[in-house]
């Protein structure tokens, strides 16, 4: 039972549908998760994953359905209230999304910068103690020209957390990264779950990554939510799209005739 007057869930997403143009995108996808786990959306190319987490931040509006992030409707409050929303967020991009003109302590600091009144000592100890936190200390003055992709990860997510947001995203955070920074990377991202207690959304690709932080998963295909559980009980169950996930196999889908033809004729 919820004691603290706070909602279960810190993410709620309610027969969200999504469009490019005339394309559908996301078909009525729903999407739960409660306060302190890790989800993780998988799904292959093309899956929506990827327009969901745009959703999930607000960069994008959604046709119809409801997005409710740490109990407050997106699509319904003002300006100021998403901007004092977003301060309770933290993102760690896929490239990491650094700025290339400033060492890695100012990339981290900021945040700081725009969003608070801190003085210049302040910001730079906190950041400091982020740096500290994701092993990167050391590298405070480096540029980001001068980081290993694993360290461009590590600075990233220290950016994300300077605020101690309450959410936290990840868009493919393993991408790119060979297998032994990718394995630091997860133990960072659930040692980071333990130490501050966020909310976290990982969407990636990588199945040895999401087997190993999720406390659940949630797996897309062509829009619509096959499945959202426990690692164990994705694992084992007998949906056959997520079979093919899982196990790599190539999709077998039967060809439509007539839009098969049309698609060749421009009708």
């Amino acid at each position: 039972m919820n004691t603290t007057n706070q909602p279960e869930y810190a993410i709620e997403v309610t027969n969200l549908c999504a469009h490019y143009g005339s394309r559908q995108i996301l078909d009525n996808v729903n999407l739960q998760v409660r306060r302190g786990e890790i989800m993780v959306i998988m799904g292959g190319s093309g899956s929506g994953k990827s327009t969901l987490l745009r959703h999930l931040l607000g960069l994008n509006t959604p046709t119809s359905g409801t997005i409710k992030l740490l109990g407050k409707d997106i699509n319904k409050i003002n300006t100021k209230e998403m901007f004092d929303l977003r301060k309770e967020m933290g993102v760690a991009f896929q490239g990491g999304a650094l700025f290339g003109s400033m060492n890695v302590g100012e990339n981290v600091m900021l945040p700081l910068s725009e969003h608070t009144h801190l003085d210049q000592n302040t910001m730079r100890i906190m950041s400091r103690m982020k740096l500290e936190v994701v092993n990167m200390a050391k590298f405070e003055n480096l540029m980001p020209a001068e980081l290993s992709g694993g360290m461009v990860k590590r600075a990233a997510l220290a950016r994300a957390i300077i605020m101690d947001p309450k959410l936290l995203f990840f868009d493919e955070p393993s991408a790119g990264l060979d297998p032994v920074a990718a394995v630091e990377l997860d133990e960072l991202i659930i040692r980071l779950r333990q130490a501050m207690k966020m909310t976290m959304v990982v969407v990636t690709h990588e199945l040895e990554s999401a087997f190993k932080i999720a406390d659940r998963l949630t797996v897309l295909d062509q829009g619509v939510t096959l499945i959202t559980d426990t690692v164990e009980n994705v694992r084992n169950t007998d949906n056959p799209r997520i079979q093919s996930l899982l196990n790599r196999l190539p999709r077998d889908d039967a060809i439509d005739v007539d839009e098969y033809l049309e698609r060749l004729t421009g009708r």
